[in-house]
C-alpha cells in the first residue's frame, strides 16, 4: 500500500552556485560519507559531472523527504538519507541512524528514480507500507 509519493525538480545552476559559494562544506551538509567519496571522484575527473551528481542526490533526498511526509524534520536529515546504486545501476535509498530506525519501525520501503537533463535534475519517490494491517477508514 502506498504510504506517500514525493517529487522534486532541482535547478542544477542553483546547486552549482551553492557549491561555488560554500565549497566542500555544502557537499558535506547534503551527502552521506559514501556519497561524498563518489562526488569527489566525479568532481576530480569531470567537475560538471560532480555538480550533476550533487544535484540528482539533492533532488532525490527532497523527493524522499516529501514521500515520507517529514520534509526536513527529525529524524529526516540529509546525511542519514543516502542515494546509492544497485549493482545494475538502478538508484536505491539507503538509510542510516535514527532515520533508518524510524523508517523500519513503520515497515516502509522506498522506490526512487532520478534523472538530469540540461539545467535540471528531477526525482520521483514512492514509499510503500509493507504491513498487513488494514487501514482504519472510519
Amino acid at each position: 500500500m502506498v504510504y506517500g509519493i514525493g517529487t522534486d525538480i532541482c535547478d542544477i545552476r542553483r546547486i552549482r552556485a551553492s557549491l561555488e559559494r560554500h565549497g566542500e562544506r555544502f557537499t558535506q551538509r547534503i551527502l552521506s560519507e559514501a556519497e561524498c567519496a563518489t562526488w569527489k571522484t566525479h568532481n576530480a575527473n569531470y567537475p560538471e559531472r560532480g555538480v550533476r551528481y550533487l544535484a540528482t542526490r539533492f533532488s532525490a533526498k527532497e523527493a524522499f523527504s516529501k514521500a515520507i511526509g517529514l520534509g526536513l524534520c527529525h529524524p529526516m536529515s540529509w546525511p542519514l538519507c543516502e542515494i546509492a546504486n544497485l549493482p545494475g545501476g538502478a538508484p536505491c535509498v539507503v538509510l542510516h541512524g535514527a532515520l533508518k530506525e524510524w523508517f523500519e519501525a513503520r515497515r516502509l520501503s522506498a522506490h526512487i528514480t532520478l534523472s538530469d537533463e540540461a539545467d535540471y535534475a528531477v526525482s520521483f519517490c514512492v514509499v510503500e507500507n509493507n504491513s498487513n494491517k488494514p487501514i482504519n477508514t472510519g
